[in-house]
């Protein structure tokens, strides 16, 4: 029985609504898009039931937004009835194209800002709706997920605040470190990899691309994605390798110990293609420094890819990098915010998950299992056979 017809035999725990916020409104209309075509095409006897009310829609978009007075102090406001609703609150917390007037002066909007705006929306449901996801794909303050001295515990105390307001759960992806659902032991704190678009975009990007342990390997830049490139390197049967980064303890730079040097660990590269695997590009500065660090070594086309570009520093690096022959292919996803400048460069492969996140909210209304989406092996699989990729043992 296709996925499909099988969601459809279990009742929606209520009417699906999705609160996109002013961050993240360009992934809310792709994810609207394909749950609206999804449900038209669906056909159930129990469609018309009552259990069924509103189950297709023209749009599940709820009208909602945050307007701020002159003083910069704001609210939320939800326009219409949520009331029983099944909501799913988006927000990318890294926007920072957005900007609100203080004084006459214009504020870039901070994550401090953003985080703001998913507690008023929340706090303007008012207690009304079935249930509150909150589907935050760069974990607010992930970064800052353990004390290692005096210091705050931002994602833990944030995570903590969603779920006392009322959030049943919350989706993020490529978290740093997901052992911060500690910090929630009775929620549900889902953390996706988007292993299998990633794999999927190169495919169909690179036509010549051959993934096998003979043509291709991953690399870590640094010990704290290790977990992500075995799991990499295990489902494509690829061979795999580190950097570790030496760091100068003595001082503080940014609030960081200097890199001193990328050292590597694994075997010989020479003439292979490289992924390098990591959750996000901050400046880009380390991850530049590793593949420089792989060319010197004879490595052949370089594939950064990663899960959110950040690009703090601009893209003028690497547009140097790509000239210099240094990388070949940059992949990131969509779920935060892109440059427009960004999606007009020859080397950017953009990763769409809008479809991807229209399939867990799908999935979820329904209240079904979404473990068969988060582990992506079988398809994975089914798409390297049909690109004729032969996976090494």
């Amino acid at each position: 029985m296709p996925k499909q017809e099988k969601i459809v035999e279990t009742i929606p725990i209520g009417p699906l609504g999705i609160i996109a916020l002013e961050s993240n409104k360009t992934l809310g209309n792709k994810v609207n898009d394909y749950l609206v075509y999804w449900r038209e095409l669906r056909e159930s006897e129990h469609k018309g039931t009552i259990a069924f009310t509103g189950y297709q829609r023209d749009s599940y978009l709820i009208n909602a937004c945050c307007p701020r007075f002159g003083t910069g102090e704001a609210k939320g406001q939800i326009k219409e009835t949520v009331r029983g609703y099944d909501l799913y609150i988006l927000v990318d917390v890294t926007n920072y194209s957005l900007t609100y007037t203080v004084r006459g002066h214009a504020n870039h909007m901070s994550p401090d800002d953003h985080y703001q705006d998913i507690k008023r929306i929340i706090a303007s449901v008012g207690g009304k709706a079935r249930r509150i996801t909150v589907i935050m794909p760069y974990l607010y303050e992930g970064r800052q997920h353990r004390r290692s001295s005096r210091e705050s515990l931002d994602c833990a105390l944030a995570l903590q605040e969603l779920t006392n307001m009322g959030v049943e759960s919350i989706i993020t992806f490529d978290a740093h470190d997901p052992r911060v659902q500690n910090a929630i032991p009775l929620k549900s704190l889902e953390t996706i990899q988007p292993t299998y678009q990633f794999i999927k975009a190169i495919l169909k990007n690179v036509p010549d691309i051959k993934m096998d342990s003979d043509h291709m390997m991953v690399i870590s830049p640094d010990e704290g994605g290790m977990g992500r490139a075995v799991y990499f390197a295990n489902v494509l049967g690829l061979d795999m390798g580190m950097f570790y980064k030496r760091r100068d303890y003595t001082k503080i730079i940014n609030g960081r110990n200097p890199i001193v040097a990328h050292e590597f660990l694994g075997p010989d590269i020479e003439g292979k293609d490289i992924m390098i695997i990591d959750d996000m590009i901050s400046s880009g500065e380390s991850m530049l420094d590793v593949a420089t660090e792989l060319k010197r070594r004879k490595a052949n086309r370089i594939f950064v890819v990663c899960t959110f570009g950040l690009f703090t520093g601009g893209l003028d690096k690497f547009d140097e990098a790509f000239e210099q022959g240094i990388i070949y292919r940059l992949l990131t996803t969509n779920l935060t915010y892109q440059i427009p400048e960004l999606l007009t460069k020859p080397y950017y492969i953009n990763v769409d998950m809008s479809k991807y996140i229209a399939l867990i909210i799908d999935t979820l209304n329904h209240d079904n299992s979404i473990s068969g989406l988060l582990n992506p092996v079988e398809r994975i699989n089914n798409v390297l056979e049909r690109y004729n990729q032969v996976k090494s043992k």
